[in-house]
């Protein structure tokens, strides 16, 4: 069993940046993959970026890709998205989530736990 709790969210100006965290409790997190989603009210839940158990291979979604970074410290049990250049369409609540296997994915559908949630709101 494993569970996520996200922290780091806010408020920021476009052009800022936040740093998200995301606290993992369980022996197993670093064999896991994990993944960064977000939802906006109204909209689907949208995959952000994705890592593997190690931390040596990414994927991102088109529209963060070069202003998002994905990263894990298996020794601390906490992975991380640092978000850069933000824009307003970022604006959402943000969730960590992990899978119990080694490979990255950027199907929701494919990770067994997730965190609560941390709200990102970029103004214009």
């Amino acid at each position: 069993q494993v569970q996520l709790v996200e922290s780091g969210g806010g408020l920021v100006q476009a052009g800022g940046s936040l740093r998200l965290s995301c606290a993992a409790s369980g022996r197993t997190f670093s064999s896991y993959a994990m993944g960064w989603f977000r939802q906006a009210p109204g909209k689907e839940r949208e995959f952000v970026a994705t890592i593997n158990w190690s931390g040596g291979s990414t994927y991102y979604a088109d529209s963060v890709k070069g202003r998002f970074t994905i990263s894990r410290d298996n020794a601390k049990n906490t992975g991380y998205l640092q978000m850069n250049r933000l824009k307003p369409e970022d604006t959402a609540n943000y969730y960590c989530a992990a899978r119990d296997v080694s490979s990255w994915s950027a199907d929701w559908s494919t990770y067994k736990y997730w965190g609560q949630g941390t709200q990102v709101t970029v103004s214009s």
